[in-house]
């Protein structure tokens, strides 16, 4: 009896402490599942934090200047170097804050997707000393996410050198990346920064290694076999410093080529695909069903939406039917829809659309276009205003066909 007696207290503090355990471990993987910290399977459902850490043009209402880097040429024509860099600043502080985060929870959604630019992170003459507001910002969403007990995942949107060649990933019009051997490092340098510095926070669910590689423009048979290599090693540089974290990785040509991949070579992979565009019937995510029962990994949708409604509604019940976690593109822009939240556009900023049309390359294009300075000032003061998630309104619609709660502010 005595003995049993001591078998059943051993059992009880077993016990507590395997619970204990079972709290604190992070987000992982179980054959086509996602598994949250309770053990029980987790299907993300989430947003892409879009515009904030890498802007794009078309959410100004630009066209041709269309990335980071054009957006950047511009505001620092009509701001000055000095005034632009205080923009960006008051920008990034007030395009995503607190209050967004509460509220993306609110609606019932479980997770957020980061796109980041590396130049955040690095120095201005681009060596790998790490250097710049990217951290910060980083564990500014961190903290708020951990009080809202929303997941988190990091996305490179723009690598070193560009892994897509397009405006999206702010290079210069080619995928670089994968010629470049000093871009490559830099990389995975960047990614093991970032992966020892959040190794031990389990609100981040993972790493999304590369948006969007190799667009279609390009010679899939020239770069389509240095993706996988790649990734390779960028996963070996995360696992130098953290083991915890799932690595997501996204086939070629906009995330939707997966035979790029072979047998799984990490256990906390998860494999992630972008469809913009398409039908919303079951041919459309076949060949990722496909790949998932082969390999017995989970499959996310990191990216999708840019449509109507109805679109979304179908395409959201699509992926939940093929179990598949989903995360829509983008959370806000400027007087749209096809968004959870929308800020106002101005008649000012009108005047700043119109300037992105006609500026040339020369200075006397620059002063020639050029709108006056009390429009200069009073576009972009209200701009960063009504971005302020107090200032937008929530399309509701939008909310609906993403299966949340309609809930105003």
């Amino acid at each position: 009896m005595k003995t049993l007696k001591i078998i059943f207290i051993v059992w009880l503090i077993a016990g507590r402490y395997l619970s204990v355990a079972q709290s604190s471990v992070f987000v992982s993987t179980q054959g086509k599942q996602i598994i949250a910290s309770d053990g029980r399977p987790l299907l993300l459902k989430g947003i892409n934090l879009g515009n904030w850490l890498v802007p794009e043009g078309y959410m100004f209402k630009f066209e041709g200047t269309n990335s980071p880097r054009l957006i950047d040429k511009v505001f620092s024509e009509l701001l000055g170097s000095d005034g632009a860099k205080k923009f960006w600043k008051q920008y990034r502080d007030n395009y995503i804050t607190k209050e967004d985060i509460a509220f993306i929870k609110k609606i019932g959604l479980n997770s957020i997707r980061v796109p980041f630019n590396y130049r955040l992170f690095v120095s201005e003459d681009h060596d790998t000393r790490f250097a710049g507001p990217g951290f910060e910002m980083l564990d500014r969403v961190v903290a708020w996410c951990k009080e809202e007990k929303l997941y988190v995942v990091f996305d490179m949107h723009c690598a070193p050198g560009g892994q897509t060649g397009d405006n999206i990933d702010d290079s210069f019009g080619y995928p670089y990346l994968f010629e470049s051997a000093e871009s490559q490092q830099l990389t995975i340098d960047l990614w093991r920064e970032i992966a020892k510095r959040y190794a031990k926070e389990p609100i981040v669910i993972g790493y999304d290694l590369l948006n969007e590689p190799i667009a279609t423009y390009f010679d899939a048979a020239k770069f389509n076999d240095k993706l996988e290599p790649l990734y390779k090693r960028i996963v070996a540089g995360i696992r130098e410093v953290d083991t915890n974290h799932i690595v997501f990785l996204g086939g070629a040509q906009w995330n939707g080529n997966f035979k790029v991949f072979g047998i799984p070579f990490d256990k906390k992979s998860v494999y992630t695909y972008h469809k913009y565009w398409c039908d919303t019937t079951q041919a459309m995510v076949q060949e990722y069903k496909d790949f998932s029962n082969k390999y017995t990994v989970p499959i996310w949708m990191g990216e999708s939406g840019e449509n109507t409604d109805i679109w979304v509604d179908g395409w959201r019940k699509l992926n939940e039917r093929n179990n598949f976690g989903w995360c829509f593109w983008p959370y806000k822009k400027m007087d749209a829809t096809s968004n959870i939240v929308s800020m106002k556009r101005t008649a000012e900023w009108d005047s700043i659309i119109v300037y992105t049309k006609r500026a040339g390359n020369s200075f006397a294009d620059i002063r020639k276009f050029m709108p006056a300075r009390d429009v200069i000032t009073k576009a972009f003061d209200d701009y960063l205003e009504n971005c302020k998630f107090q200032h937008c309104e929530v399309n509701e619609g939008y909310v609906k066909a993403l299966g949340l709660m309609q809930n105003k502010k």
